[in-house]
């Protein structure tokens, strides 16, 4: 009898996060009936969509009990939850909501796994500052337990307030928008991304031909599934090429990795986990691709012969019926240099920018003021004009700000760094200077390095841009600067070593800044700006503004900088300790041994119940 209380008591402790949570309650959007994508969404449809807000929206996340939010972790780049508010039941970004109340953050979670390089363990967590009440517009979602499969051609939902476009706003009122995509299988979504881009813990969906997809701003928003009559969310969105850009769906973190570390965070109240079984066979078994081969599976058959011992025989069969072809991509995953996810730059002249056009833009500040401009080219290291700096400059004296956009006013997506050494190259003529930074950023859409020109050719007629925080440009907020000029033929008073283009005004703000020319899909910088080129042009036949080519520097960039990134580097040996992906974590969080650990639990739970009605 008493072994019996003893094994109750303990069969009901073990069972209290596994029997009791948000089962009851979670998944349910009563007002929800929709079976086809790609419109605005009615007050109540996703009642667990949240918008996470500073003084505007940024990202999007989801309510999984009455006070915690799951979310990525790629949205909090500075580590910060510090003047972000969660606001719930929200339809409109613009105008009445009267269904809506807004949270703070007490608690920011990120995953210890998160690789900003590689976005893996792409997620978080948030705890608001008080418990919300459910109502037909605030209710959790149900999250997929870690034994769900999600099968290639399943059918999921998408919700967000981002934009419907590459660089194409969600226009006014910014109604909640919710969008059908079918699951892309991790085989046939590497074939795209390249086989190392996608791992175990993401899932990809979308659309193949494109049309549908999520997009800069749907960032930690939720992809869900319908299972009977609740709502399972089994991703959170993460990172893409652009947006529904043909053969590149959108990739999400899979939730279903991450039911171990979530429960672990979250003790009391614990989010609902459901299974998410899919039927049939996965048609992504029998994809297969450069990088991604075929499918081998090694059987053991034992057959007795009439005497003697027994025969082992192993037969290896190759799975695969039907095998898709996909040529290599030509696009850049997270973290490679010269990518810009949100720059869609078709813009002619000059005008203001917007967060993320030019994510390596540094600005450079002494005693908390902008002087210059710079460029992040290398995971820790930042480029600039020499002249910024006195001829002995004091390390200290400086901080270094990615991720900002305007120099007055809010950037949520804004991180300083000190500087722990500037190295000028003091040549003959124009000098660069290079700014070693004391830890390395995580990367996002907000902050990437750019391509070094390293003996690129930019014909002429090339269309190149440049940025810079002009003084007193930009309004109020001081925003920064964007101009697009043309490369032009230089005339016989320059070298082989320069490069030409179109006149375009300086101010001091944008010495240090680059002259950026896409070439086959990607920013390199051609020259560093410099406030002198600007006002002391020699008089020529066709008026020009001639730089000196990133070339001419390259010893020296070699020497500091070290090895230049390329479009198909990764970054191996700079991450952050902090950042870098153990595969031990997220290899506990899907063993055999959890799974069936609970299936005893919850085994034992039934049985328990049935002897006692």
């Amino acid at each position: 009898m008493a072994f019996q209380v003893i094994l109750t008591a303990a069969v009901l402790t073990l069972l209290t996060q596994e029997c009791v949570s948000q089962l009851n309650v979670c998944g349910q959007a009563s007002t929800n009936s929709r079976i086809v994508g790609g419109q605005d969404a009615k007050a109540g449809f996703w009642p667990w969509q949240v918008s996470l807000q500073t003084s505007a929206h940024f990202c999007g996340g989801s309510l999984i009990n009455n006070q915690w939010v799951l979310t990525a972790a790629h949205c909090f780049p500075s580590r910060s939850a510090s003047g972000v508010s969660v606001v719930l039941g929200l339809q409109s970004l613009q105008g009445s909501n009267s269904n809506s109340e807004s949270r703070t953050i007490t608690t920011l979670v990120v995953h210890p796994s998160y690789n900003s390089v590689t976005s893996d363990n792409d997620i978080a967590l948030l705890q608001l500052s008080s418990p919300v009440s459910f109502s037909q517009f605030i209710t959790p979602v149900c999250l997929a337990s870690t034994s769900s499969t999600f099968f290639s051609g399943i059918n999921t939902w998408v919700t967000g307030w981002g934009n419907i476009g590459s660089g194409v706003s969600l226009p006014f009122p910014q109604t909640l928008q919710e969008v059908q995509v079918p699951i892309v299988g991790n085989r046939r979504c590497k074939c795209s991304y390249g086989a190392s881009s996608i791992t175990d813990n993401m899932v990809c969906a979308g659309l193949l031909e494109g049309g549908k997809d999520s997009c800069q701003g749907d960032s930690g928003g939720p992809l869900v599934i319908k299972q009977g009559n609740v709502w399972i969310q089994a991703g959170i969105v993460s990172f893409g090429i652009g947006c529904a850009q043909p053969n590149y769906p959108g990739v999400y973190s899979r939730v279903s990795q991450y039911q171990t570390w979530i429960n672990a965070q979250i003790t009391t109240n614990q989010p609902g986990f459901i299974a998410f079984t899919s039927a049939g066979t996965d048609s992504d078994l029998s994809v297969s691709c450069p990088g991604v081969p075929p499918i081998v599976i090694t059987t053991t058959t034992t057959a007795k012969p009439i005497v003697g011992n027994e025969t082992v025989i192993t037969t290896t069969t190759t799975t695969t019926t039907t095998t898709t072809t996909v040529a290599k991509t030509t696009k850049p995953a997270v973290g490679i240099c010269g990518y810009a996810p949100q720059n869609s730059r078709i813009l002619a002249v000059s005008s203001v920018t917007t967060d993320g056009q030019w994510p390596w833009m540094a600005s450079l500040q002494k005693n908390g003021q902008h002087v210059c401009g710079g460029t992040l080219v290398s995971f820790n290291a930042v480029l600039s004009n020499a002249n910024c700096f006195s001829s002995s400059p004091v390390p200290s004296e400086w901080t270094v700000v990615l991720g900002r956009l305007r120099q007055n006013g809010s950037n949520p997506f804004e991180v300083s760094l000190k500087v722990t050494n500037i190295t000028l190259s003091n040549q003959t003529g124009s000098n660069v200077a290079v700014l070693q930074l004391s830890t390395t950023p995580s990367l996002n859409n907000y902050i990437q390095p750019i391509c070094l020109d390293n003996g690129k050719t930019f014909p002429v007629g090339t269309t190149c841009w440049a940025a810079g925080w002009s003084s007193g440009q930009g309004g109020a907020e001081q925003l920064m600067q964007e101009f697009q000029i043309s490369v032009l033929n230089c005339d016989t008073n320059t070298t082989t070593d320069s490069i030409c283009t179109e006149i375009f005004t300086l101010e001091q703000g944008d010495s240090g800044g680059p002259l950026m020319c896409k070439l086959d899909g990607y920013w390199y910088q051609s020259a560093v700006l410099s406030y002198v080129d600007s006002t002391s042009r020699a008089k020529r036949a066709t008026p020009m503004m001639v730089f000196e080519k990133m070339t001419n520097f390259q010893d020296f960039l070699l020497r500091t900088v070290g090895t230049f990134l390329t479009p198909t580097t990764t970054n191996t040996s700079s991450t952050n300790t902090t950042n870098t992906t153990t595969a031990a974590s997220s290899a506990r969080e899907g063993t055999p041994f959890f799974f069936s650990f609970h299936l005893l639990i919850l085994s034992l739970c039934l049985l328990f119940f049935s002897h006692n009605s």
